[in-house]
């Protein structure tokens, strides 16, 4: 796999047939507790999936399931072509250069993981890595592992009281020990979408790579890895109409290379004496074992979903319930909102608490309303210390969510308000 591909071409930008996109999700029909239309608002976790995936997924284990690369028979070889095919859909999304650039792997956690083991082996006492205070704990526990395997430094790029990253900051903590910058594209918790292409350029000019945490910009917003600068991506399928258990790690070509495997066995060798190996190309060389092909499939089939509808209007989209929903929240007693208070620099994603309820009793309260959020500490206990709180509710927003929904939050929060007087 040598070849390069074009993106496909943008589609027109344009407003989303929302209701159209909704018959494609059958889940959304449901009824929850109490006979409450269902109202998902928790898409930064997960995401549903539409029809065509899950026929996808059916589809790959009721007629050609077989172990891809393995085989010389007629299921392996029509397994092996999707799984590649996927790979270049996936490849053409985010305008890597070339297809084994993008390594399979289940989801954003191991491919972070991946890079800190991998990339990370070159590390040396004393040298630097540079993180930022909102990090997902996925993004921050692998990098704590490798500072104490190699006695290096992390470091942190503070926060400013909006929930944007304090840039002012950025070159008095870069210098010749820094060595990897990783940080989130999009924040989970604030929906912060941070300049990147940015902090890449001035990382770059010290010597250093990057690593961006793509788990919340790659389902929500245009990607493009090559106009972005970066080093290496990763993102998960389950956030972006895909099945769980599948993920994507691209990297540069060159840096992949140079890198030894994160994991051993089947696949990732070429030849194998007793005593040593030689490993296999790329990408094979970092896909030890059986693959989940079948979720690979199908997430091929997620990303032609969300081509078809255009990452543009994706944006437009969530950036308009977005705005809708911090007005109507702004409006509402003893409603506290976390991160910027504009939908310019923020993705859909909307952290809040309620007065003194509780976020985990705020969740069941709403839950009895139809209306699914998260509450917790979204995997990021530090970025809420930095915020003043122990957890906060989070309602996220994705292509089949309304302002109707909005609404129904709104009323739903006005229902809690009210059991606890």
């Amino acid at each position: 796999m040598t070849e390069a591909i074009q993106s496909p071409a943008a589609a027109p930008i344009r407003a989303l047939d929302v209701e159209a996109i909704r018959a494609d999700f059958a889940i959304l029909t449901r009824v929850v507790r109490g006979g409450k239309p269902l109202v998902y608002l928790d898409n930064a976790a997960s995401s549903q999936k539409p029809k065509r995936v899950i026929d996808a997924l059916s589809d790959y284990y009721s007629r050609y399931n077989a172990n891809v690369h393995r085989g010389i028979h007629t299921l392996s070889e029509e397994a092996t072509d999707e799984y590649e095919k996927a790979r270049r859909k996936i490849q053409a999304f985010i305008n890597a250069g070339h297809s084994e650039e993008l390594i399979f792997v289940r989801n954003t956690t191991e491919a972070i993981n991946l890079v800190a083991y991998s990339y990370g082996d070159r590390l040396r006492e004393g040298d630097e890595i540079l993180l930022s205070e909102m990090e997902h704990h996925s993004n921050l526990v692998p990098w704590q592992l490798l500072a104490d395997r190699k006695g290096a430094k992390l470091r942190f790029l503070p926060l400013l009281d909006d929930g944007t990253i304090e840039m002012a900051a950025l070159p008095g903590l870069l210098n010749e020990r820094t060595k990897v910058v990783a940080v989130s594209h999009m924040s989970n918790v604030v929906g912060t979408i941070n300049p990147v292409k940015e902090i890449a350029r001035q990382a770059h000019a010290a010597g250093a790579v990057v690593l961006l945490d793509a788990a919340q910009s790659v389902p929500h917003l245009p990607v493009d890895v090559q106009e972005l600068e970066c080093d290496f991506l990763a993102f998960s399928g389950h956030k972006m109409l895909g099945p769980m258990g599948i993920g994507v790690l691209w990297g540069r070509r060159e840096l992949l290379e140079s890198m030894p495997p994160f994991l051993a066995g089947g696949n990732m060798i070429m030849k194998v004496e007793l005593e040593h190996a030689t490993y296999n190309e790329l990408p094979d060389k970092f896909e030890a074992g059986t693959p989940d092909a079948g979720g690979a499939i199908a997430l091929g089939v997620a990303v032609d979903y969300l081509s078809e509808i255009g990452m543009e209007n994706v944006r437009l989209h969530e950036r308009d319930l977005t705005d809708y929903a911090l007005e109507v929240l702004m409006d509402e007693p003893d409603v506290a909102l976390y991160g910027p208070k504009s939908a310019d620099n923020r993705g859909g994603v909307i952290a809040f608490n309620l007065g003194d309820i509780h976020p985990h009793d705020l969740g069941t309260l709403l839950d009895r309303e139809g209306v699914a959020i998260r509450a917790g500490h979204h995997c990021c206990q530090p970025l809420m210390r930095r915020l003043g709180q122990a957890a906060t509710a989070r309602a996220s927003f994705y292509v089949y969510n309304t302002r109707a929904e909005v609404d129904q939050l709104v009323s739903a929060l006005g229902s809690a308000r009210a059991v606890f007087g």
